[in-house]
């Protein structure tokens, strides 16, 4: 009986001293951008980031000279589609559709899609979409010279993370998306 009593008065008292904490987020660390050349073997080549690793597509869908863009440390892919224009209008025709058809798939979720022109020191000019909102895929892009090569992009993250926690890392990918852009050439 004196036991009850005293666990009913110990358990009962409210800490004086409690203060709520405020939500965080986890802390990334992104490493200073530094690139290297894409090996051989493409009909395209390009700078990436030295913290990425080039995979083949393994899709069944995928073509000789698809590629993925990998960022193992900050679970980003950028995958890379290329396809020959055969100097058919077309088939060129077909291409720019299924490019638009692809982002505007993310509709559906995405809260804004900004398409703007860059042009890169090349002069190759490149069509850039920024989708805002809980999208899987927040920046693409594509660039073609419209009678020989089409080149188009992706960046996607395999993860339930909200885009605003992945904002800093976004754009960090977008940079390098931007290096590679401006030093892709066509052999």
């Amino acid at each position: 009986m004196i036991l009850g009593s005293w666990l009913l008065s110990t358990s009962c008292s409210s800490p004086t001293d409690f203060t709520p904490k405020p939500k965080g987020y986890n802390r990334i660390d992104l490493p200073p951008h530094a690139y290297q050349q894409l090996a051989s073997g493409h009909p395209y080549t390009f700078q990436y980031s030295r913290y990425a690793k080039i995979r083949r597509d393994s899709s069944y869908l995928a073509q000789p000279h698809w590629i993925n863009v990998i960022y193992p440390q900050l679970h980003a892919n950028v995958q890379i589609t290329y396809l020959e224009v055969k100097q058919d209008p077309k088939r060129f025709g077909k291409l720019m559709e299924d490019a638009r058809k692809l982002t505007s798939k993310h509709q559906i979720k995405a809260t804004a899609i900004d398409e703007s022109i860059i042009k890169t020191p090349n002069g190759m000019q490149v069509a850039v979409f920024e989708l805002s909102g809980e999208v899987p895929s927040q920046f693409q892009f594509y660039t073609t010279d419209s009678t020989r090569h089409f080149f188009r992009g992706a960046l996607y993250f395999p993860t339930a993370t909200a885009n605003d926690s992945l904002a800093p890392v976004i754009d960090y990918v977008k940079k390098d998306i931007v290096q590679l852009l401006n030093t892709l050439k066509y052999q």
